[in-house]
C-alpha cells in the first residue's frame, strides 16, 4: 500500500527545471527593465564625450556651466568666466548644451 503511494507522488512531481523558470523570469525583468537602459545611457554619454569639441557649452557633474576652450583625450578646459579656467575630466561631463539653449538656473 506504501508503494502505490510513493509512485503516484513521484510521478506528479514537476520536472527539476521548472522550479528554476521564476528564477529566471526574474532576472530577465531586472535584465531589461534595469541593466539594459543603463547600459543604453553610459554608451550614449561615452559618444558625448568622445564628440565633444572647442567652444561647446556644457554642464559638468558637478553642475557647472562653461564652454569648453580646449580638449584632450582625458581632460577637458573649460572656461566658466571670462579669464577663469578649469581644467575637468572628460567624464565627469554630464551634458552638452544646445546653442540657444538657457541653463535651468535663468
Amino acid at each position: 500500500m506504501l508503494d502505490i503511494f510513493s509512485a503516484a507522488a513521484a510521478g506528479d512531481a514537476p520536472p527539476g527545471w521548472l522550479q528554476f523558470l521564476p528564477i529566471v523570469g526574474m532576472i530577465l525583468i531586472f535584465w531589461f527593465l534595469l541593466f539594459r537602459p543603463q547600459m543604453k545611457r553610459a554608451k550614449e554619454h561615452q559618444a558625448k564625450v568622445a564628440g565633444l569639441k572647442k567652444n561647446d557649452q556644457v554642464v559638468t557633474a558637478g553642475g557647472v556651466v562653461g564652454k569648453i576652450t580646449k580638449v584632450d583625450e582625458t581632460y577637458a578646459e573649460v572656461e566658466i568666466a571670462q579669464g577663469t579656467r578649469i581644467k575637468v575630466v572628460k567624464s565627469t561631463i554630464g551634458d552638452i548644451i544646445q546653442p540657444g539653449g538657457k541653463p535651468a538656473n535663468d
